[in-house]
């Protein structure tokens, strides 16, 4: 959402548990995947969406480029958590230009930080029902945030010229790989490692965004604590994968417990949604990040919601050659990089 200058972009994902690199070019068929890693985070490097090791952080940012041999090059960024705040407001209509110029002070009653602690961008996003009324979506970030970011970055040697939010390229990846039915009502749900983001959308238009401080750490550090495992030991039984000692009579009523906790939040979030909007139903949901392969996630959320619930694929319309890909492992990885391929889309000055 805030734009620094315009050149050619790679998407950057800095997550809690790792970084993710995505970069896409356009094509004669659309946009064609040319770059694509990933690298992980030692734990505490990043602690509640805040980057708490910068020199940790560079170093594997310096890594992901030297295995991708790109040199310095300009990202697009995104930040999530509790310093973002995304509101849809109505006001009097005004133009653009108009907006720009009092925006700061139609926000003041929104935003519960101090106006001159954050960045603010908008869109209008049309009329309302009610004549000489506009709806606007309302982003703000606290400055001290994008400024972390923007910082570690640049210690990498990098030159950041976007710094978007989470909900925002899910709905930007989303919008590239599917269709979406003009009164459809569809729930983007990012599962990170600490950050839950969702986005809903109706008819290709954002109308409810909401953080939730719960992800797939919530999940790694039970197993680790339950069966007194390494922190890597427990990333992989959290995967799925085989870890001796661990069978999965033994895991089944930990995972049901952890499920839970994650539905409930869910359901939480979609039960708000349903009563703050005019749209009352929700057709189906799209579940993405890395904490959305624990076994057995997809069928219980599909269940506690009642609704259908689907793996994104973020390559599903984009084109890959495979001699450069293995399309098994982009299968794989697919769902942790969707936030990466909605940041690689993006380009200086888009709205």
């Amino acid at each position: 959402m805030f734009s620094f200058k315009k050149n050619p972009i790679v998407g950057l994902d800095l997550g809690s548990s790792s970084v993710k690199l995505v970069q896409l070019k356009e094509s004669g068929k659309g946009l064609q995947l040319v770059k694509l890693g990933i690298v992980s985070l030692e734990p505490e490097v990043v602690v509640d969406g805040a980057i708490m090791n910068h020199g940790q952080m560079a170093d594997a940012i310096r890594t992901l480029m030297e295995e991708q041999k790109l040199k310095s090059c300009d990202v697009v960024l995104s930040v999530s958590g509790h310093s973002v705040i995304i509101k849809r407001i109505t006001l009097p209509t005004m133009s653009e230009e108009e907006l720009s110029e009092s925006i700061k002070w139609e926000a003041e009653q929104y935003i519960p930080f101090a106006i001159d602690d954050v960045n603010l961008d908008f869109q209008i996003l049309g009329q309302t029902e009610k004549e000489g009324q506009m709806d606007v979506l309302l982003v703000a970030v606290k400055r001290d945030k994008i400024n972390d970011y923007l910082s570690v970055v640049t210690e990498a040697g990098l030159n950041p010229v976007v710094v978007d939010v989470d909900a925002f390229a899910l709905e930007n990846m989303y919008e590239i790989n599917y269709e979406q039915g003009s009164e459809e009502v569809i729930a983007l749900v990012n599962l990170g490692a600490t950050v839950m983001n969702i986005n809903i959308m109706k008819g290709g238009t954002s109308t409810f965004t909401r953080d939730s401080t719960i992800g797939g750490h919530h999940y790694t550090e039970a197993i680790q604590k339950e069966f007194n495992l390494t922190y890597e030991d427990a990333e992989r039984v959290k995967r799925g994968e085989e870890v001796k000692g661990i069978t999965q009579d033994q895991l089944k009523p930990l995972f049901d417990s952890l499920n839970d906790d994650l539905l409930t939040e869910v359901y939480r979030s979609l039960d708000f949604f349903r009563a703050t909007s005019t749209s009352e139903h929700i057709d189906r949901v799209v579940l993405s990040g890395g904490g959305s392969k624990v076994p057995g996630l997809v069928g219980a959320l599909s269940e506690r919601l009642e609704l259908p619930v689907e793996m994104v694929n973020p390559f599903k319309n984009i084109t890959v050659d495979s001699k450069a890909f293995d399309f098994e492992y982009l299968q794989d990885i697919g769902p942790t990089m969707a936030v990466a391929v909605g940041l690689a889309m993006r380009r200086v000055g888009d709205r």
